[in-house]
């Protein structure tokens, strides 16, 4: 098995086309091609952890964060970043991170949070724009329900909760072939006229390979014409953060007290209480300053996150409850989620869950 195989399946779950575009994903160091011995999974890579990773025999480190976010300009060890990279080059370890392809999934960070809460018909927070794509292309008539029945198969017309989509005209396409074409329809150095259907259909930008290699093998002609576009449609299942309901509703301080004991955490920084019970709650794990407007358009109760600031429990406005559980506490589990992923697919190996806690903050 090789490390390919590996990442193929993680991808799966964690595309990486859903990562935000400031990120940095997939593998960071080593050759996809290496064959895996064992997978360390953690939150965090330091040196520390690639380590543990020699001690336990794993030769891929499967990160939630990128140890490698910014450009490296140098490789000297004198910072944790190069420590680190350095130690996993040295001992042949590869490194492979997940971060915002794994927010954005709806079977990943938040979607373990709002397991791990209890939390009923959950959905996504954020539904993330710039990932639905659109293609445009021309087909003789007698051709289309080949292409297009090939386009479905290559995951093509998935909007939503359907599939199968798609729409078309009709219209006449004019081309005419030089002395090196060789035409499927006509004859070459002649004007050909046909009937023609425009054939236009939406897919996920992580299945965009995989449509034009079917668009090209099964289109009849010799030259296809066709064109690609990115919509403004919003995906409602891919997204950073969800919301969903607590079986049933508590009043505030029980729900803190709920809070701080089920996610593990020694400290929950919260705004002023509104004195109504809690029962629609929205999570994101992280950094979630950016989405408390969203969660109030959502008409959460509650919105638990990490890394609020001063300023930002003002944002409460009186018309919701901020709960700040600490960074590492929102995204803890998420080991563990990628854990059991990883070992339904893979027993030739060890998949290994890091013992170390690489939270740099501390409490008293």
């Amino acid at each position: 098995m090789k490390i390919k195989d590996v990442t193929n399946y993680i991808e799966e779950l964690a595309p990486l086309a859903y990562a935000e575009d400031f990120d940095n994903v997939g593998l960071l160091v080593g050759n996809y091609q290496t064959k895996v011995k064992g997978v360390l999974v953690t939150l965090d890579t330091l040196e520390e952890t690639v380590d543990e990773a020699i001690a336990k025999n794993c030769n891929l480190i499967i990160s939630f964060h990128p140890i490698i976010f910014s450009g490296l300009k140098k490789l000297n060890g004198n910072s944790y970043v190069e420590k680190a990279v350095l130690k996993a080059i040295k001992n042949d370890i590869a490194i492979y991170a997940t971060h915002t392809a794994l927010d954005n999934s709806n079977k990943g960070v938040s979607a373990k949070i709002c397991e791990v809460l209890g939390l009923q018909n959950t959905k996504v927070l954020i539904p993330k724009k710039g990932i639905v794509k659109k293609l445009t292309t021309y087909i003789p008539k007698d051709y289309l329900e080949k292409v297009r029945q090939a386009l479905f198969e290559a995951k093509a017309g998935n909007i939503g909760n359907y599939d199968h989509c798609s729409f078309t005209n009709i219209g006449e396409g004019t081309f005419k072939g030089n002395e090196n074409s060789n035409p499927v329809l006509g004859k070459k150095g002649e004007l050909q006229k046909e009937e023609e259907i425009q054939l236009t259909i939406t897919f996920e930008q992580k299945n965009e390979a995989a449509i034009l290699e079917a668009l090209f093998e099964n289109h009849p002609y010799e030259e296809v014409a066709y064109e690609i576009t990115t919509t403004e449609n919003v995906h409602q299942n891919i997204g950073m953060g969800m919301i969903g309901e607590l079986e049933k509703p508590l009043e505030e301080k029980d729900f803190l007290v709920y809070l701080k004991k089920t996610m593990q955490t020694d400290c929950v920084r919260y705004s002023n209480l509104l004195h109504k019970k809690i029962h629609r709650v929205a999570v994101l794990g992280g950094s979630g300053s950016f989405a408390i407007s969203n969660a109030i358009k959502e008409k959460a109760d509650a919105y638990v996150s990490a890394d609020f600031k001063y300023h930002d429990f003002f944002k409460a406005e009186n018309k919701i409850l901020l709960a700040d559980i600490g960074h590492y506490e929102s995204e803890q589990f998420t080991k563990r989620l990628l854990v059991d992923y990883l070992t339904k697919k893979f027993s030739n190996f060890a998949i290994v869950l890091s013992e170390k806690s690489t939270n740099p903050i501390y409490y008293i």
